[in-house]
């Protein structure tokens, strides 16, 4: 799953539209309004969101409704922070092997 999320985090638009998913659930026509691009190449879009689990739609009669789910960026935090962690702990002894260095 977490292939998936970057995968879909990886296109500025589908970021976009997470984004504005963040401020409340929106139709596909109020998420295609802002791009330069059809209907369906949103909806495209919206299949990879989907596919990753960061977006459902639900079907409101003629409208469709889209909902941002935040629940598998919980995965990618934890997968962040433990590379995070190991690289601030590397940095931090090369600064200190560097500080000790330049005192000789």
């Amino acid at each position: 799953m977490l292939d998936a999320v970057f995968s879909a985090l990886s296109d500025p638009r589908r970021r976009a539209i997470l984004e504005r998913l963040a401020d409340g659930d929106a139709t596909v026509g109020e998420l295609a309004a802002p791009f330069d691009v059809s209907r369906p190449a949103i909806s495209k879009h919206l299949s990879v969101l989907e596919g990753a689990g960061l977006v459902r739609r639900i079907p409101e009669g003629r409208v469709t409704r889209c909902h941002a789910d935040p629940e598998p960026l919980a995965e990618v935090s934890a997968w962040v922070e433990r590379y995070r962690a190991f690289w601030t702990d590397h940095l931090g002894a090369l600064a200190r092997y560097l500080e000790h260095e330049e005192e000789r």
